[in-house]
């Protein structure tokens, strides 16, 4: 049964003016404007919508308060909650609302009304993170010449006023995944505006059977109010949502807010000058590696030659990318001894040198946690008499960063000499055969002036301290480091995601909740181009549109015979470009500048959640004050000022960046085009029944990728 709710201009009026608020936009009052807290309320039902908007909002370090709906013991959203004065000047709590739908309130809710008229008075605007397409956001009801359903595999588009405004740093499509047939990735509301009503489409598709387009995002301006009206359902891993979430937040910030997001790829390539062992498809394992016991096999070796080298030079000019090559001169020694003193890959790589982002990788790639057992396996570290852990000595480390570092010094190569990656992260805390650190190893990092130490993602994700270094924590590309030729590649996989009565490891069925067995094995001859190449694709994609600036690694095998790694690393940075404006470039740091920013996130995070953090906006200035020696991140309008030099960089329209804190107030003055929000004309009063039930099908979650490779 069809029920309608009329809620009257004068209605309003009575309930503003029993929450004790103005009517219409705060005026200025003898101390000045209203002050507007740079902090988002999210008021979630536990969706994945709302939750989706919160992650983004994390991951860029922007403030935000969430109140849970299912929550019994929640604060009541009412006017004290949501403002107040501070020193005789009206105070708006949060510069955005995000609610999970347009009105997730029970009929004659007191809370919808508070935010209404709190939306009314200092023109803040709010977020449907999900809703029904009716009049009351706007919209015509789907059955009037819309559709309701599923859209898996849609190509959507950024409308002009879209381009325009919030996503203008898209070049224009927003496709929608289609990941699995047989799941229900994707459900939208297409309609088009209500006669009448004053809304602008900013992402729209096409309504299936017609020629006609429905909004998926639009604004929609009402009764002194603005609201974003978002029409289908998604989670915080889905490539749509990843390209849409940055337009989200500028939208309801007015793109003045504490915090930043930028898309990051980088790419190491481990094992350089060096040879990589070769999977044997007979064995299943890699002969003259650990995971073949007693000596089994023969080892084939993968090394890259100087027409590899061409190649990935090429490749890089091509794709304005720059790859990070982490090296072992012992490699190249041993080559010369194999080879009558000649090692033509090393001249190459030498001659070729400042193309490339060099890293240290220790001298011969030795193990450098405890001493290794691998006469068993899995290995087990060797024990001492007293049965403690025999570990590799101080001196055994020291010898193999500094000796390749001379190494590479010696041959010209452009090195940050506090940069380090050791050989399989070794040395850092394996399990379950090495729970620790090896104690040595902070103390050779420190003879070496190490400051920067990669770690395995996939085992040690989070940044931490080893001695004097801080660890950057890489993500393993499913592109393994024994393989050469595709075929190698798709046999290896089929043996590590294919049950045991399918041929395989059984890894899959042992570790269901990380990894996932394949239905059936991959063909060898298109496997790897037709599923592993897409999935890696997606994957490593949606690490870069998730703000995240963690690099990647492969190794120098990838890129020699087949040359195996290239079509992932274009398809991530060709599907890149092929979706976002020159505004918003790909950002390829180098190791120790990841660090840096994962460093500094890590301490406004802390921040944040300490309530060290005061920012507001008053007119064109905006404040800002954090603790002694917490550098302060923003996104402002460009044209803003900072003690009257310019601030941050040009990034997707905005301007953002770090600027230190010496634990004073920072002033940061917008340009005069960025005036403060003013509330929406007024209009007829909309109607506030709470939204119908929006339907809500299961999601996909992010793969995590098992790597044989430490």
């Amino acid at each position: 049964m069809k029920r309608t709710v009329r809620t009257t201009v004068s209605t309003v009026g009575a309930l503003i003016t029993a929450l004790c608020l103005q009517a219409g936009p705060a005026q200025a009052d003898a101390t000045g404007v209203p002050r507007i807290d740079l902090r988002v309320l999210v008021v979630s039902d536990g969706g994945p919508a709302t939750d989706a908007i919160a992650a983004e909002l994390d991951a860029a370090g922007t403030p935000y308060t969430k109140v849970d709906l299912t929550n019994a013991g929640r604060p009541t959203i009412d006017a004290a909650f949501l403002a107040d004065s501070v020193d005789g000047r009206p105070r708006a709590k949060f510069q955005a609302v995000v609610l999970p739908n347009d009105n997730p309130f029970a009929a004659g809710s007191t809370e919808m009304a508070a935010l209404s008229a709190y939306e009314q008075t200092y023109a803040i605007p709010q977020v449907d993170a999900y809703t029904y397409a009716r009049p009351q956001v706007g919209l015509q009801v789907p059955a009037s010449g819309g559709y309701s359903g599923g859209i898996d595999g849609v190509r959507a588009e950024v409308t002009a006023a879209g381009k325009a405004g919030p996503f203008g740093y898209l070049d224009g499509a927003v496709p929608f995944e289609d990941n699995s047939p047989s799941v229900g990735e994707s459900y939208a509301y297409l309609s088009s505006p209500a006669p009448g009503a004053d809304f602008t489409p900013y992402v729209q598709a096409p309504v299936p059977g017609t020629s006609r387009q429905g909004s998926l995002v639009g604004e929609y301006q009402h009764d002194g109010r603005r609201e974003l009206v978002v029409t289908f359902v998604y989670n915080q891993y889905q490539q749509q949502f990843r390209l849409l979430a940055r337009g989200i937040v500028e939208w309801m910030t007015g793109g003045v807010h504490l915090g930043a997001s930028r898309n990051y790829f980088a790419v190491h390539v481990d094992d350089v000058f060096a040879a990589d062992d070769r999977w044997d498809t007979q064995l299943n394992c890699t002969p003259g590696d650990v995971d073949c016991s007693g000596g089994a096999g023969t080892p084939s070796p993968i090394r890259m030659t100087p027409a590899d080298v061409d190649y990935a030079t090429a490749w890089q000019n091509s794709h304005d990318f720059t790859l990070d090559l982490a090296y072992n001169g012992s490699g190249s020694l041993d080559q010369r001894a194999d080879d009558n003193g000649v090692d033509l890959l090393a001249d190459k790589l030498i001659a070729d040198r400042d193309r490339f982002r060099w890293i240290n990788h220790t001298y011969t790639h030795a193990f450098l946690g405890c001493e290794q057992n691998v006469t068993v396996v899995p290995w087990t570290c060797r024990t001492n008499t007293d049965g403690s852990t025999a570990w590799v000595s101080r001196s055994t480390i020291d010898y193999e960063i500094a000796t390749n570092r001379a190494w590479g010094q010696a041959a010209g190569l452009p090195l940050e000499t506090d940069e380090l990656v050791t050989g399989e992260h070794s040395g850092l805390k394996i399990l379950p055969q090495q729970p620790q650190d090896n104690p040595n190893l902070a103390l050779a990092l420190a003879d070496d002036g190490v400051k920067w130490l990669a770690s395995d993602n996939s085992r040690d994700p989070a940044q931490r301290q080893v001695g004097p270094a801080t660890t950057v924590s890489r993500y393993p590309m499913n592109v393994f480091y024994n393989a050469g030729r595709a075929t190698e590649q798709a046999d290896e996989y089929n043996w590590l995601y294919t049950s045991r009565a399918q041929g395989g490891s059984g890894i899959c069925e042992d570790s269901p909740a990380t990894t996932t067995c394949l239905p059936a094995p991959l063909d060898t001859a298109t496997g790897y181009a037709d599923y592993i190449v897409p999935l890696e694709t997606r994957i490593d994609l949606g690490h870069v549109l998730s703000n995240d600036p963690k690099p990647h690694f492969i190794h120098q095998s990838n890129l020699a015979e087949d040359r195996i790694a290239y079509p992932v690393l274009s398809g991530v940075l060709d599907g890149y470009h092929g979706l976002f404006a020159d505004n918003t470039p790909v950002v390829n740091l180098r190791m120790k500048d990841i660090g840096a920013e994962l460093r500094r996130r890590t301490a406004w995070k802390n921040a944040l959640n300490a309530g060290q953090v005061t920012a507001y906006r008053i007119g064109d200035a905006v404040t800002v004050q954090a603790p002694d020696g917490t550098a302060v991140t923003a996104t402002l309008p460009t044209g803003t000022t900072l003690d009257g030099n310019a601030f941050g960089s040009a990034y997707a329209g905005r301007v953002s960046g770090w600027t230190a804190s010496a634990g004073s107030a920072l002033t940061f003055t917008l340009p005069s085009s960025s005036a403060a929000p003013a509330a929406a004309p007024s209009a007829t009063a909309a109607a506030t029944a709470p939204s119908p039930r929006t339907k809500l099908p299961t999601g996909v979650t992010e793969q995590v990728p098992y790597s044989p490779d430490n």
